[in-house]
């Protein structure tokens, strides 16, 4: 039986109130509930590595064996030559910035059930840690236009026009991500029926992940979000500014 994300994510609930959410903004001191320790997560307190990502130029004619060697020594690489417009990469990192500038009353209003797909609220892995993590989400299945509506009255539509645009170059790029890997494979388009009659994956569900690390009182002690591996089979994070993903900024990925 064929299953997807929705589907899981309908089948995993999170079982952590939103009215626990905090306004981080008015917080000066970190709260015990927020405060990590080595006992909480056993890579909280690991040094970094000195090596970096692989980055790889999509547009060299050898990326496909570049591409596969990444994956089996790294399983992740940076790209460049992507194709994504770098208009479209300021207008994402524009709505997102404009959602969590929300007071915390307004983003409740799109709140993301326990059993829910999409909306506002925290990460899917938090249940899993006896700790908070210093940062909010807001999650993108589908079309956003009822939970944009509910955050932005009269200027929904604009910005489900950018998730709209942002979610097709999304789905543009993983597929090409995916055939390079299946390439460095030895793998063809023939050999994969579920990719779709013009091998283009649009049959598998993708979702949009906003997250941000708001401004931390102690940065020292506080997880902004925990080591994890993701469930899905791809995800396309986009690389900011911000230095880490425990560190105040914002990012956007999506998941195929």
């Amino acid at each position: 039986m064929h299953s997807t994300l929705s589907d899981v994510f309908i089948s995993h609930p999170i079982h952590i109130p939103l009215s626990n959410l905090p306004d981080f903004t008015s917080l000066r001191h970190l709260p015990d509930s927020y405060t990590w320790t080595p006992k909480d997560d056993l890579l909280f307190s690991a040094s970094s590595s000195d090596e970096s990502l692989p980055f790889i130029d999509l547009s060299d004619p050898h990326v496909a064996t570049r591409v596969g060697h990444a994956c089996t020594t790294w399983g992740a690489f940076q790209i460049k030559n992507h194709g994504v417009p770098s208009r479209l990469l300021d207008d994402i990192e524009f709505l997102t910035g404009s959602l969590f500038r929300l007071p915390v009353h307004r983003k409740l209003k799109a709140a993301r059930r326990e059993d829910g797909i999409s909306g506002y609220g925290v990460a899917r892995i938090a249940s899993f840690f006896n700790k908070q993590m210093w940062s909010e989400g807001f999650t993108v299945i589908g079309s956003p236009l009822d939970d944009f509506h509910k955050l932005w009255p009269r200027q929904h539509l604009k910005y489900c026009k950018i998730i709209q645009e942002y979610e097709e170059h999304m789905q543009k790029l993983a597929a090409k991500l995916m055939w390079l890997a299946l390439g460095s494979l030895g793998v063809g388009e023939k050999d994969i029926e579920w990719a779709g009659p013009i091998s283009d994956f649009q049959g598998a569900q993708a979702a949009i992940q906003l997250n941000h690390y708001p401004i931390c009182p102690e940065p020292d002690r506080a997880m902004g979000l925990a080591a994890h591996t993701d469930s899905t089979l791809m995800t396309i994070l986009y690389q900011n500014n911000t230095a880490g993903l425990d560190q105040i900024g914002s990012r956007g990925e999506a998941f195929l």
